[in-house]
This record gives structure tokens, C-alpha cells and sequence, in this order.
């Protein structure tokens, strides 16, 4: 029984964050999104130190861009550039940035 307690809840969480998440803006974070485009918009760009590939985003699903983001700005992620740069995104924002970037997030 506890199993399958466990797969209702994970497909109630999937349809609460797939309705959650369909807020975005995409043109809205087209513009919120011109920072992170600097890093996360170059093919085989690394951080210089630490040394960190950093990965392209386009395409990147969208539950996924805002749960990242989310938890960098909760510090549940410790990456301390990613984190100032979340550190100050409304939900919106979020929501706004991870709908632009799903999106192909081509300028």
C-alpha cells in the first residue's frame, strides 16, 4: 500500500508543478535572462576558477530550470555564483527565465 501512497503522490506533484510552472513570460525572460546568457549561452564555455563546465541551457526542460533555480536561491545548491544571481529572482522571475531558456532561449 505504501507504494502506491508513494506514485499518487509523485503524480499529483508532476501535475502540480506542470500547472505551476506554465506561468512563464517568455519574452519577459528574454530580457531577465540576458545575464545568465553570458555564461549559460556559449557552447563549451568554462568558469575560470573554479574550473566548471558550464552547461547551455535552450532547450533545458522548464520544471527543471526553476527547480535549479530555487534552490540555488535557497542555498540548497552552494554554487556561490549561482546563488547571488538567484538570490534576488521573484517567483515570476523564475518562472519568467526558465520559460525563455525552455524555450530555445535564442536572443
Amino acid at each position: 500500500m505504501t507504494g502506491l501512497l508513494r506514485v499518487c503522490a509523485m503524480v499529483c506533484g508532476l501535475l502540480f508543478f506542470s500547472i505551476s510552472y506554465a506561468e512563464g513570460d517568455i519574452e519577459a525572460g528574454r530580457i531577465k535572462a540576458e545575464t545568465c546568457l553570458g555564461c549559460h549561452g556559449i557552447d563549451g564555455y568554462n568558469n575560470v576558477y573554479p574550473t566548471y563546465k558550464v552547461p547551455k541551457l535552450a532547450g533545458q526542460n522548464m520544471e527543471y530550470l526553476v527547480i535549479a533555480l530555487n534552490a540555488y536561491k535557497s542555498g540548497e545548491r552552494s554554487h556561490p555564483t549561482m546563488r547571488s544571481q538567484a538570490a534576488t529572482l521573484s517567483a515570476q522571475d523564475i518562472d519568467d527565465i526558465a520559460a525563455f531558456l525552455a524555450s530555445g532561449g535564442e536572443q
